[in-house]
């Protein structure tokens, strides 16, 4: 299978290009826009904002993907030690025509699975064991169509990138509270900047964390239809879906608490309780949007 090709036979989505393309347009603006008051407001600590901005761009960048796989528990497992979760990898990728991705599992009783890494050849797929062993072969398999479309259509990189600047805007903002930055000058302009600084990192958080849940929402969706039109049974990936929501009910509190910081990567949403705001701001659709739409598949699919 040639190293360089970039297509696979998922589905395009336009709809999903044109987020994608929108979404790091206006994070690249909000990007600039933040360094350049921070330079302004901290002219004379320029360097170490422009040190530390450039810095963690680098890191988010090209080490995001171990990151968020390592924080979340995956190992990386070989056909021996995973063979029913490799051989749904193998079909998956047999199916859509595109380079295997490393296979890893994480030890955890939450359902779930997600994928990173910036492109084809870096990519990762992981399943929980929780996931592992309550699902039958079709339905993990709708499962990994789903996470390997993230890969396909890379919109598990843009929101590696784009989440990045609500990272940087939380760092700047500590990082000018507690290093003493702002106490290095007696001039006039530091109770200005004791002022600012904050809220502009707050402002610019406020704005790229909703950018990247209106594009996550999006995405979710696109990956749900992607994976049932390439599997041909988008019944066994809303079976999957119906399971594994009706199953977060029955995992401990504090084990659903260690997974929802990630809640972006993963195939459902895991939340510790019903009054969790996540769940007003969640990075997933309704889990009736989603089987609303595998049910029109599925009749688009039955005409055909």
């Amino acid at each position: 299978m040639p190293g360089t090709r970039s297509r696979s036979r998922y589905a395009a989505d336009r709809g999903l290009t044109t987020r994608m393309v929108t979404t790091m347009f206006l994070i690249g603006l909000l990007y600039v826009v933040f360094v350049g008051v921070l330079l302004a407001v901290l002219r004379d600590s320029w360097p170490i904002v422009l040190v530390i901005a450039g810095g963690l761009f680098v890191a988010q960048f090209w080490f995001s993907d171990r990151i968020a796989a390592y924080s979340m528990g995956a190992r990386e497992v070989t056909p021996e030690q995973a063979p029913e979760l490799h051989g749904a990898v193998d079909r998956i990728c047999a199916l859509a025509d595109m380079p295997k991705p490393r296979v890893a599992i994480a030890d955890s009783d939450v359902p779930n699975a997600f994928a990173t890494g910036r492109g084809e050849k870096t990519a990762l797929v992981c399943a929980t064991t929780g996931l592992l062993r309550r699902l039958e072969p079709e339905e993990l398999e709708g499962v990994i169509a789903h996470e390997l479309s993230h890969v396909a259509h890379r919109d598990v990189a843009v929101m590696t990138v784009a989440s990045f600047l609500g990272v940087l805007a939380g760092m700047m903002a500590r990082v000018w509270l507690y290093s003493g930055l702002g106490r290095s000058s007696r001039d006039s302009n530091t109770a200005i900047a004791v002022l600012v600084v904050p809220l502009v990192s707050a402002v610019v958080y406020v704005i790229s964390f909703l950018l990247t849940r209106l594009l996550s929402r999006y995405r979710e969706l696109s990956a749900d239809r992607a994976a049932a039109l390439l599997t041909g049974r988008p019944s066994a990936l809303a079976s999957a879906l119906t399971k594994v929501t009706g199953q977060m009910a029955r995992i401990p509190t504090q084990d659903l608490r260690k997974a929802e910081p990630f809640n972006a990567f993963w195939f459902a949403p895991a939340f510790s309780s019903k009054e969790s705001l996540g769940r007003l701001l969640s990075s997933h659709p309704t889990l009736e949007q989603r089987l609303d739409q595998l049910g029109r598949i599925s009749l688009q699919l039955g005409r055909s």
